[in-house]
């Protein structure tokens, strides 16, 4: 029998550990539980690093918020790990963070309620499913054998929400895609650098201007994005498929005379 690993992930330790129980009376589900983003996390890395990797998440929503934990008398069946010094790291983030390391694990959220708009950003963010969490235990574990075939699971309810949340945001990120476009690629380089976080001088080291240049060029980036500040410009390259430079070390060749 092939057996499909589970992490569920939610700090209202009673839901979870609930959960885990009903899951774990299945002949063909082993299931483990964390507390916070960051235990889940250390979850991961340590099925990995033993050759035994995790199949699904289900990922509370509201991961690190303050809704109320849904109460049951079901004795738990697992420990749920803490980790709450590591910082919070809400559902959604999540979600990203597991598809980038491990994108093999399928992630379903478990919500309290039904919300178009966050199920379209937990779908773009890598998710395969949204599953209310009053939903019955034979509905989520059609959910769970859907996902690792690849399937999409979303209430019926929200179907038609939730289209309409990922159509303005693809129009959004078209959009987007025009503006940066029509930037040159010294510009384009520079907007890199300021979603990277760098300041005008640390710019200027990097790409060898000077900080009155730099200056002229982040003037024209803003212009021309038709923004008003480094934050809004950020938030639109974001959105346009923009990632940072690579601060991770790379050598930046001395492109020319300074502009």
């Amino acid at each position: 029998m092939v057996r499909i690993r589970v992490l569920v992930v939610d700090d209202h330790r009673i839901f979870a550990e609930s959960l885990a129980a009903a899951l774990a009376a299945e002949p063909d589900v082993d299931v483990s539980a964390a507390g916070s983003g960051p235990a889940a996390l250390r979850c991961l890395d340590r099925a990995t690093a033993e050759g035994r990797r995790y199949d699904v998440l289900l990922v509370d929503a509201d991961l690190g918020g303050t809704a109320p934990a849904l109460h049951s008398a079901a004795r738990p069946a697992v420990p749920v790990h803490d980790g709450q010094a590591d910082g919070l790291v809400d559902g959604i983030s999540l979600v990203t963070g597991v598809r980038s390391a491990q994108p093999a694990v399928r992630t379903v959220v478990l919500a309290e309620k039904d919300d178009p708009r966050r199920a379209a950003l937990a779908l773009q963010a890598g998710a395969s499913g949204w599953v209310a969490k009053d939903c019955s235990l034979s509905r989520l574990l059609t959910v769970i054998r859907g996902v690792l075939r690849d399937e999409t699971h979303l209430p019926p309810a929200l179907l038609t929400g939730v289209l309409r949340e990922l159509t303005a945001a693809r129009k959004h990120r078209t959009e987007s895609e025009r503006l940066v476009e029509s930037l040159t690629p010294r510009e384009r380089e520079v907007l890199r650098c300021m979603v990277a976080g760098l300041g005008r001088k640390a710019v200027a080291e990097r790409l060898f201007l000077s900080p009155h240049t730099v200056r002229t060029h982040m003037q024209n980036v803003l212009g021309k994005l038709g923004v008003h500040s480094t934050l809004a410009a950020v938030a639109l390259a974001r959105r346009a498929g923009v990632g940072p430079v690579d601060l991770a070390g790379d050598v930046v060749e001395r492109g020319g005379q300074l502009a």
